[in-house]
């Protein structure tokens, strides 16, 4: 009992760790040369890497923001973690990415890291709101409307397809923190100052 409680607490803290790497940050920098924190949005995500970088560093970004969240909760699950394990290693995950120790807790919104970590643990429900992510910002050009419109639909989804507890508190919790981050985005929606892709 006290090696798993030991293991999982290790692992919760590897998962904060590797979702704290800051892609966008990294590849933004090496290969354009800008901060993203002080270009475009200032968000350090592939949306604002698309802006101030380009489509290469920005599709880059986009699947190595969803492979860290994939492949730590994938991690948990190699390593026979039970369901509560790897719901907490999930939501570290996009903790981490969301607060990242190496740039001062400023990180991105978390929307990719979400769906990574959270396409094995609800996979239905994790579809369905990318779907409804990428929909509603192909045709509005709003990211940020389409993450926080998923983040929404993604709680009730994950009870609907019956999911366990911690499942549901997990995305329940990293769905609060996500639409949290988008404050900021909501304001500039209402006022018709968010900017588009």
């Amino acid at each position: 009992m006290l090696f798993h409680l030991t293991m999982v607490i290790c692992l919760v803290f590897v998962a904060y760790v590797a979702g704290s790497v800051p892609f966008a940050f990294l590849l933004a920098r090496q290969l354009s040369g800008k901060d993203v924190r002080y270009a475009g949005s200032g968000n350090i995500g592939a949306a604002n890497v698309l802006r101030t970088a380009g489509t290469l560093a920005s599709i880059s970004v986009l699947v190595l923001d969803i492979g860290k969240g994939y492949c730590m909760v994938l991690l948990a699950r190699v390593l026979g973690m039970d369901a509560a394990s790897e719901a907490a290693v999930a939501g570290a995950v996009v903790i981490g990415h969301i607060f990242p120790v190496w740039l001062k807790f400023r990180g991105g919104k978390g929307v990719a890291t979400a769906c990574g970590a959270f396409v094995l643990l609800a996979p239905l429900a994790t579809l369905f709101a990318a779907v409804v992510l990428f929909l509603v910002a192909g045709f509005t050009r709003y990211v940020s409307l389409g993450s926080i419109l998923a983040a929404l639909l993604l709680p009730p989804l994950t009870y609907l397809t019956q999911e366990s507890v911690s499942v549901v508190l997990s995305v329940s919790v990293v769905a609060l923190v996500v639409i949290l981050r988008h404050r900021s985005n909501i304001q500039r929606l209402l006022t018709g100052d968010e900017r588009r892709l």
